[in-house]
């Protein structure tokens, strides 16, 4: 792996060691190894097939690495499902947004909020939400079903606000999306970041995310091949040239 730029010593929130994963007889996971500090957002890129979607499922507990090990906040979560890693402030919102089309905007902040928060923090993570996201404040009672693809995006960004998280994972939020609607969504999430929630996000949209980054890691075939401050990846010419089309 080539590693570009300066190097901190600070403990990070969340670390993945020597993570290797497969499915059956595929390997899509060869001996991943990144951090993320409190506090920063840092872009996780590569092609379609590369492994990103299966890296933030370790992470999460969707999934269990074959070997290696994750660490969120000190503690190993190697092994823990994902309503555990949940209740421990590491949130997943998944590429596929994974709504019920039936519920209401309100219904789904309602599921996702934490039992036995008391009223004014909820009321809190709700203002917040609606900071980040001022259009869904008047369609508390609109059906998720009923909403386009960015809204929809929003509303599932926001149910992963409503779970008080320390970490979100964010898989392809602007996928889909028309380039006006992608943008908004990558200013969402970097106001979301600048207001204290670290965030890892992964995306095809190398050049976008870089812009809103702190630091990046390359994943392909599988492996990290590159990683650095996000300003000198987007300025290193053979990373423009070799990994985002450039």
């Amino acid at each position: 792996m080539v590693s570009m730029g300066e190097t901190t010593a600070r403990e990070p929130l969340l670390a993945v060691e020597g993570v290797d994963f497969s499915y059956g007889r595929a390997r899509v996971l060869r001996d991943v190894s990144l951090s993320v500090e409190p506090g920063e957002l840092v872009a996780l890129l590569g092609s379609n097939g590369a492994g990103k979607t299966t890296l933030l499922e370790n992470v999460s507990g969707l999934s269990t690495p074959d070997s290696g090990a994750i660490r969120f906040d000190g503690e190993d979560v190697t092994a823990l499902a994902a309503n555990a890693t949940w209740k421990r402030g590491l949130v997943h919102v998944p590429e596929d947004r994974k709504l019920f089309p039936e519920m209401t905007i309100a219904e789904t902040f309602a599921i996702a909020t934490p039992r036995g928060l008391d009223e004014e923090t909820v009321s809190g993570l709700r203002e917040r939400v609606f900071e980040i996201f001022p259009d869904l404040e008047s369609r508390l009672d609109q059906r998720v079903g009923t909403m386009s693809g960015g809204q929809q995006q929003m509303v599932s960004m926001s149910r992963g606000l409503m779970s008080d998280p320390d970490m979100l994972l964010l898989d392809e939020p602007t996928l889909g999306l028309a380039p006006d609607l992608a943008a908004d969504i990558l200013d969402a999430i970097g106001r979301i970041n600048e207001a204290g929630t670290t965030v890892l996000l992964v995306s095809q949209q190398a050049l976008s995310a870089l812009d809103i980054a702190d630091r990046a890691y390359v994943l392909d075939n599988g492996e990290v091949t590159l990683s650095g401050p996000a300003t000198e990846l987007k300025r290193s010419d053979e990373v423009r040239e070799a990994y985002l089309g450039m």
